[in-house]
């Protein structure tokens, strides 16, 4: 999106229909906007159509395109950038009407997270999901030798190499894919030591820009780094938290979700999102100053729900009330509901947040009352390690001790029940 010679220019169009609320789509092209912006361009215009039906041909209908060709033109607008997903049909004949390029919010996205991913696994799915997407727009980029025709004796050069371009999108996807099941592999490998480890792990999930990255760096002392822009965060990071008085448990930060996550992304970034499906508890992280709090809320909700984490242990974390300025903005309400109000930036309500974390996670502990024969010091040394030791009482034969364990490490000390 970035040109060497500055930034491009665009026009955001998005389509609403006829059962959208006004303020939805209106709502949802000034999210487009802070994406065209993130992605290194400027706004020149917004422009919203009403429409029965998108059009087949274009999307939007013949007579708005003409309006957006005249208005481009007046502005000087580099590219249109559609709300709404775009087929390869509709984005090429837009591109023909407007003599400008158009790409829609899957692609703004894409070429926002290949802007921002820095580790190989990052860079990997990105450009797994950038071939996915591109592979069936392939025609597009040979539009100039569509005079050339098809059939016998017309079959140009243009054929030729968008064949050869598949072979290569599809043998270049073929081997990223390998090489992220090494990827998922070795995250497999890194999570069954952390169960060896006996820690639990607690995974931020949450809208993207809502402070996820600055809430781990808050309670973990680590330097992640973070800004007020969308999708800062792309590669995973997991950090010890050791607060003192509170059970110690590993945070996890993943990519932030959206509204109209692109597909692709959700399937190129599997190996990272697993991470989610691992833990024991997440923290659902919610921007409470934003006006369109809910709507985020039920973005995020969606995405658990499609990647199958609907049912796990949720706790709602209430972040960024440093910027209420003393209005409630639903705050009173959330937090009757169980909602946890903190901010991440001054650290305000992050002992309350320790404590309800060190509660939820106690649901998942195994409290056993055990004999530990002085034979088996390995054993009691592991107990120390990996779980927490209430009470100890030496005996004549062994070492009675009151435990908590994470059900998963329900093994240790299978057959020792006092």
């Amino acid at each position: 999106m970035i040109t060497r010679n500055g930034a491009e220019a665009a026009i955001l169009i998005g389509l609403r229909r006829p059962r959208q609320r006004r303020w939805e789509v209106e709502e949802s092209l000034e999210e487009l906007g802070r994406l065209t912006e993130a992605a290194g361009a400027r706004v020149l215009a917004s422009v919203m159509q009403e429409r029965e039906a998108p059009s087949p041909a274009l999307h939007y209908g013949r007579g708005k395109v003409d309006e957006l060709a005249r208005l481009a033109e007046a502005l000087g607008a580099d590219l249109l950038i559609s709300d709404d997903p775009l087929t390869p049909v509709q984005e090429r004949n837009l591109q023909r009407a407007l003599g400008r390029r158009v790409i829609d919010r899957t692609a703004l996205i894409l070429d926002i997270f290949a802007q921002r991913a820095r580790t190989s696994e990052g860079k990997l799915q990105v450009e797994l999901a950038q071939l996915t997407y591109l592979l069936p727009r392939l025609v597009g980029q040979w539009a100039h030798l569509e005079r050339l025709g098809g059939g016998i004796g017309t079959r140009g050069p243009g054929e030729t190499q968008l064949e050869s371009d598949r072979r290569v999108i599809r043998r270049r996807i073929r081997e990223i894919e390998d090489d992220l099941q090494d990827v998922r592999r070795h995250r497999r490998l890194l999570r069954e030591r952390r169960r060896d480890l006996g820690l639990p792990v607690v995974a931020l999930v949450g809208y993207t820009n809502a402070g996820k990255t600055t809430l781990l760096n808050r309670l973990t002392g680590a330097g992640a780094p973070t800004r007020d822009q969308l999708f800062v965060t792309l590669d995973p990071a997991a950090r010890l938290v050791a607060a003192a008085a509170h059970q110690p448990f590993i945070l996890t930060d993943t990519v932030g979700f959206i509204r109209k996550l692109p597909p692709q992304l959700v399937a190129a970034f599997r190996a990272t999102l697993e991470e989610l499906g691992e833990a024991d508890l997440l923290l659902h992280v919610a921007d409470v100053s934003h006006p369109r709090l809910e709507e985020q809320m039920s973005a995020v909700h969606r995405t658990l729900q499609a990647l199958d984490l609907a049912d796990k242990p949720i706790l709602l974390v209430l972040n960024k009330v440093d910027r209420l300025g003393g209005q409630d903005g639903g705050l009173r309400q959330l937090t009757d509901e169980g909602g946890i109000p903190v901010s991440a930036l001054t650290g305000e309500g992050t002992p309350e947040l320790l404590q309800r974390i060190e509660v939820a996670l106690k649901v998942s502990l195994l409290h056993a009352r055990v004999l530990v024969p002085y034979g088996r010091a390995g054993l009691l040394g592991a107990l120390y390690e990996r779980g927490r030791v209430l009470r100890r009482e030496d005996r004549p034969d062994g070492i009675l001790l009151d435990v908590e364990l994470p059900q998963r490490l329900a093994g240790l000390v299978a057959g020792l029940e006092a």
